[in-house]
C-alpha cells in the first residue's frame, strides 16, 4: 500500500507525541520509528539504534519534532524483539493477510506496525490483546490518512483471535 502522507514516506508520524502519561504509547511509536531507521540502514545494529533513541531522542525535541517521554524498557523490548524474531513474526502476519495482500506488497511502515503488534501478541502475555490492537491502530493513525489503520485493525484482530483467543 502506498503511504498516504509525506510524513509516512519519511518514517515520521503526522503529529507530535503527547505527555508523560503516554509513555508506553510513545514507546510503541518510537519503536516503529527505530525499526524504520533500521530498514533504511541495514548495516546498523538494533542495539545501536536502541541506544541512540534512548540516549538522544526519547523525550527530546529534534529538528522541530518532539519525541515524547517513553518507557525505554518497552521501547527496547519491541525493537530488539521484532528484529530478533522477524521471520516468525512475518509468517504470522502473512497468515493473517488476505491472499491478494502478500507481505511484500505492504508499505514498509505498515509492515513494521504489524510486526510490532504481532511481537506483542506472541511475546507479551502481560499486555492484553485489546490494548495491543488499540495501540497499534493509533500508531497507524499517526502515520497514515487512508485505509492503512483499518487494514492494521483487521490483520491484528485476526492475529489476536488466532494467537490469544482466550484473552479476547
Amino acid at each position: 500500500m502506498a503511504a498516504s502522507s509525506a510524513s509516512a514516506a519519511e518514517g515520521r508520524p503526522r503529529s507530535g507525541g503527547s505527555g508523560g502519561s503516554r509513555r508506553r504509547s510513545n514507546a510503541r511509536l518510537a519503536a516503529i520509528q527505530a525499526l524504520y531507521q533500521l530498514e533504511l540502514n541495514p548495516g546498523r545494529g538494533a542495539d545501536a539504534v536502541v541506544g541512540e533513541f534512548v540516549h538522544h531522542r526519547l523525550g527530546r525535541d529534534i529538528d522541530g519534532e518532539h519525541y515524547g517521554e517513553a518507557d525505554p524498557t518497552l521501547f527496547a523490548d519491541i525493537v530488539l524483539g521484532v528484529t530478533g524474531d522477524r521471520e516468525r513474526l512475518d509468517e504470522s502476519v502473512s497468515a493473517a493477510l488476505a491472499e491478494e495482500w502478500p507481505l511484500a506488497r505492504l508499505e514498509t511502515l505498515l509492515r513494521l506496525i504489524l510486526e510490532a503488534g504481532a511481537y506483542e501478541l506472541v511475546h507479551r502475555p502481560d499486555i492484553p490483546p485489546r490494548v495491543t490492537l488499540s495501540e497499534y491502530i493509533a500508531v497507524a493513525d499517526a502515520f497514515f490518512d487512508g485505509k492503512e489503520p483499518g487494514l492494521a485493525n483487521g490483520v491484528l484482530d485476526r492475529l489476536a483471535r488466532t494467537l490469544r483467543p482466550e484473552d479476547l
